[in-house]
């Protein structure tokens, strides 16, 4: 869009669009009691009314509050007795001692609940504000609003509401892009303007693609700005005029853009709102991020995410480029799948995977339409509003942190059993209950293989390390714990009795077998002969193995003296005397 700036003006710019079966009416009416002018009279209403009504198949959609007049501003104003306050306020200073102002509010729900009738602004108050202005001829007050309606009967249009406050001492200019004109029956175009004279028609012409347009006599080619409005043909709504202008004629089939130009040689006029009404059918692509998945540790990241085609008067093809970019930086294509129809929408989820290089803390932008170099395949009615942006954050894994080692007496083949959840506790005094624990840091990282008992946990190395995932709020903290066994002194019986009952039949020297697993057994009777000899495979049960008389046999009751080489450099050899009774 293409505006020209004076005065200090709020500058032209579309405000809202509606897209589909919409059209628009406007009412409103002047507090002024005559046309100003040099011998005008300096009085002015507080209140003025004006009738709204529609069709049965016009459902009301949204309507607009415009009040304006002179001075720096009234800006709390009653509607059939309901106050409004000014949402948004707009001025503009003609010279020094001259200021003008205008102010919008939204008041769909108070129309659509009113509907069709009488309407009334009041408490608009410039009674002590317009004496300065009336010895020029530039006090007025007067008040339009703006009813957009949807019709089933009516076609697929594009309907745009441009507001400020701009003054038309020479030329307005506004250019529409992103058209897609299908049929040009029914196109339009209208305005709300203040303080235009009947009597002052020097070059006030609207222009449409350089063609100047009118709809005589109610609004002459030369004389746009006549204080009538179009929509009821009055023509006593003086210094103001809410008009509309048929321009099918003046815009062609096929056409992308039109030029629209207000201008007006003389007469100080201000342009409030502009409404335009085209047969154009185009989609609208939009995106929005729902929802995404980061993993601690992971540059992998799955993100939800929606494309729509609403606000729109076409369907949006199938195929559809789509540009992921992180920082910037393109990391991803993609395109929609199926075609959607007007306020039709899709969801995808898709994996990317954020290059080495982008910061943990980034942007990532969502573009439909966009083929990865900034490039649409699609002509739509709103090329700005094509992407979504969402602020993430990659989780990193904190470093290990190795906790002591925990040492317990070999139980057999270099391995024992470790409570790990305690160990765990008493290294750190945190809170174990919802601990996972890993034979190693790829299975930690990956979540896959935990110790299924870790209060009973075997080691199958010796020493060996155990990784511990701690939860914590938005990732979590490793540790590392290392357990290992060694060899304890064995506890040796004083005797035992093998008569086969089953209990006690045999030497059971404690914490030797399968731990020292070298080690060497001697045993000797009374006489100092020796009659056994045992190792980790071959325990004493008694009998004799050494010898030549009783090799095989069973030993008589007594006590036998015992030498006990564990072959351990940690440990001396052990002996001492052990009673075999039956």
């Amino acid at each position: 869009m293409l505006l020209s700036s004076n005065l200090n003006a709020q500058d032209i710019s579309l405000y809202q669009q509606f897209n589909g079966r919409f059209d628009y009416t406007a009412i409103g009416n002047t507090l002024n009691l005559t046309e100003n002018g040099l011998n005008g009279t300096c009085d002015i209403y507080t209140s003025s009314s004006a009738l709204l009504n529609l069709n049965s198949s016009q459902t009301i959609t949204a309507a607009y509050l415009y009040w304006a007049g002179s001075g720096a501003g009234d800006f709390n104003v009653n509607l059939n007795g309901i106050e409004i306050m000014a949402e948004r306020t707009f001025n503009i200073n003609l010279d020094a001692s001259r200021q003008f102002f205008a102010a919008f509010a939204d008041v769909t729900e108070l129309v659509i609940n009113e509907g069709v009738g009488n309407y009334t602004l009041s408490e608009l108050d410039l009674t002590s504000v317009i004496p300065p202005y009336c010895p020029s001829g530039t006090n007025f007050g007067g008040w339009a609003i703006t009813i957009i309606y949807e019709d089933l009967n009516l076609p697929l249009n594009q309907l745009n509401v441009y507001d400020g406050l701009q003054s038309v001492p020479e030329q307005l200019e506004v250019t529409l892009d992103n058209l897609n004109v299908l049929d040009n029956e029914g196109a339009k175009i209208g305005f709300v303007a203040w303080e235009g004279d009947s009597a002052l028609a020097v070059n006030e012409q609207l222009t449409i693609n350089g063609n100047a347009i009118g709809n005589p006599p109610l609004n002459p080619v030369n004389n746009a700005f006549n204080g009538t409005n179009s929509f009821t043909g009055e023509t006593n709504l003086y210094n103001m005029d809410i008009d509309v202008y048929d321009i099918q004629n003046n815009i062609d089939i096929g056409d992308t853009s039109a030029i629209i130009q207000l201008t007006s040689g003389q007469d100080f006029v201000m342009i409030n709102n502009i409404i335009t009404v085209l047969n154009s059918q185009l989609p609208d692509a939009t995106v929005t991020i729902d929802s995404d998945i980061i993993n601690c540790g992971d540059r992998s990241i799955d993100v939800e995410y929606t494309i729509y085609n609403t606000n729109s008067t076409e369907i949006l093809p199938s195929n559809v480029p789509i540009a992921f970019y992180a920082d910037g930086t393109l990391i991803g294509t993609s395109q929609t799948a199926s075609a959607l129809d007007i306020n039709e929408q899709d969801s995808y989820v898709t994996t990317l995977e954020i290059p080495i290089g982008i910061p943990e803390n980034f942007q990532l932008s969502i573009v439909v339409d966009d083929n990865g170099s900034g490039i649409g395949m699609v002509t739509e009615i709103n090329e700005t509003n094509n992407w979504d942006n969402a602020q993430l954050v990659l989780l990193e894994i904190p470093e290990i942190i190795a906790l002591g080692i925990s040492t317990a007496c070999d139980e057999g083949f270099n391995s024992a059993v470790f409570n790990l959840p305690l160990l765990f506790e008493e290294e750190t005094n945190l809170d174990i209950s919802n601990l996972s624990f890993y034979a190693s840091i790829t299975d930690l990282e990956q979540g896959i293989n935990p110790i299924s008992i870790p209060e009973q946990f075997t080691n199958d190395q010796n020493p060996q390390t155990i990784y511990i995932k701690f939860p914590l709020d938005t990732c979590y903290q490793p540790y590392s714990l290392t357990v290992q066994v060694e060899n304890c002194p064995p506890y040796i019986p004083q005797g035992f009795s093998p008569n086969g009952d089953g209990k006690n039949d045999w030497f059971n020297i404690q914490g030797l077998y399968d731990i020292f697993e070298h080690h060497e057994l001697l045993i000797y009777n009374r006489y100092g002969d020796l009659i056994f000899k045992g190792n980790n495979n071959l325990k004493w049960d008694g009998l004799v193995n050494r010898g030549m008389n009783r090799n095989g046999k069973l030993v008589p009751v007594g006590t036998y003296f015992y030498v006990l080489h564990l072959n351990d450099p940690n440990f001396n050899s052990l002996t001492g005397w052990v009673y075999l009774n039956r």
